[in-house]
């Protein structure tokens, strides 16, 4: 006879399941955050991804696609302004009517912050790509390169700032600096960021609607962390 008691006759043996009902909350409380900044952000830019799908070379149109560009700030702003509300609600996740409202409450403080990193980033990246095979491309291109992926990270870093901090609380310079000492203060988390947003660019420009339901949110979702703790 063993030490073990025998379990009752005709007694059901329960099977171990590896997560957890509230693991299961947790994990779908994600996935419902991810859907929704995917919708809604390309609910935000779809004027621009419309240009998108209509040419391949956006550079030979700088003024429409600058002007589009300009569409993105407020769209991230509303993303993350939704996750910093899902993340203050007490079951970790939030109603997907709180990104449009986010959207309109931070649209003008998102485009006043967003406009002169995207304008910087809109000419610097276009003169590399028009200059990249004339005499003096390789000289002023990896500058401009450059100066054109701070300019967006600072932008990606301004539009958490902006869901973060008070809405009514007028912009002062110091607020437009805060964004690239941001983003040269800690290059690996920027590095990490540079490659989320790349990764998610690259899979929407090759397929739109795989891209748009998938990593955007995810992207996102990393960005927004890494920028909150830094």
């Amino acid at each position: 006879m063993t030490g073990q008691a025998a379990a009752p006759a005709g007694a059901r043996r329960r099977l171990p399941t590896n997560v957890s009902h509230g693991s299961w909350e947790l994990i779908w409380s994600h996935v419902h955050q991810i859907l929704v900044v995917n919708a809604g952000l390309a609910a935000g830019c779809l004027p621009l991804l419309a240009a998108l799908a209509a040419t391949r070379e956006p550079w030979r149109h700088p003024v429409p696609f600058t002007v589009l560009w300009l569409c993105v700030g407020p769209a991230l702003a509303g993303a993350f302004g939704y996750l910093e509300r899902a993340a203050d609600d007490e079951g970790g996740s939030a109603r997907a009517v709180e990104l449009p409202r986010a959207y309109r409450r931070l649209f003008r403080r998102a485009m006043t912050l967003w406009a002169p990193y995207a304008l910087l980033a809109a000419v610097t990246g276009t003169d590399a790509v028009l200059l990249r095979h004339t005499s003096v491309g390789l000289a002023v291109c990896p500058a401009l390169a450059l100066v054109a992926v701070v300019s967006t990270l600072s932008g990606v870093h301004a539009m958490v700032s902006a869901a973060t901090g008070t809405d009514d609380r007028r912009l002062t310079p110091a607020d437009y600096l805060a964004a690239p000492y941001g983003v040269l203060r800690r290059p690996p988390s920027a590095l990490l960021n540079l490659v989320l947003l790349l990764a998610a660019a690259a899979l929407v420009g090759r397929s739109p609607l795989l891209g748009l339901t998938t990593l955007p949110g995810c992207a996102l979702y990393v960005v927004w962390r890494n920028v909150r703790t830094a």
